[in-house]
């Protein structure tokens, strides 16, 4: 018997997927049914939680790092984060659950800490639909990408996905591109 593994694409595909499934009372969306196709399925797919959920910490702390890419920020373990396109200064357009589980935002309890090559004065918060803070740096909401699985990846940059392109952040605030 064979086996089949599901590599980064094959996550974030199903999370967009998923995300296409509509949405409930919920801010995240109805999470996806599983229902009989009457056809068999050679792998099943299943999403877990991302291993590198936001959790927020007291005062995010916000840093720099060198990547591929250049200069680019990095959360207080060191991932890479990101910057969504569809976003607005003052709101958060990643929301659903499919979102949410691929792009896990920056979360923070208190105002948010600038580490080394950080402009302090660019780091703020916005309040997310379901309460919790979300760090942004000159003005844009910062997210994780689920296939970055350790310090200096850069695996969501440039990927057009949930409606808009995702770009990791130089420490000027613009994005990279």
């Amino acid at each position: 018997m064979s086996s089949r593994f599901v590599g980064p694409i094959g996550l974030v595909a199903a999370a967009v997927i998923a995300a296409a499934c509509g949405t409930s009372g919920s801010p995240y969306g109805a999470a996806p049914s599983a229902s009989p196709t009457g056809q068999p399925s050679a792998s099943p797919v299943a999403v877990s939680p991302s291993p590198v959920a936001s959790t927020p910490y007291a005062g995010t702390t916000i840093g720099v790092a060198s990547t591929r890419l250049g200069e680019v920020l990095v959360g207080p373990t060191g991932r890479t984060v990101y910057l969504f396109l569809a976003d607005s200064a003052t709101k958060s357009s990643c929301n659903s659950a499919g979102c949410v589980q691929a792009w896990p935002p920056v979360l923070t309890n208190g105002a948010p800490k600038a580490g080394a090559g950080v402009n302090e004065s660019l780091l703020g918060t916005i309040k997310r639909r379901d309460g919790t803070s979300e760090v942004t740096y000159a003005g844009h909401p910062l997210y994780y990408f689920v296939s970055d699985k350790k310090p200096g990846d850069v695996t969501g940059q440039g990927i057009d996905a949930f409606g808009a392109p995702w770009y990791v952040v130089a420490p000027s605030g613009m994005q990279i591109g």
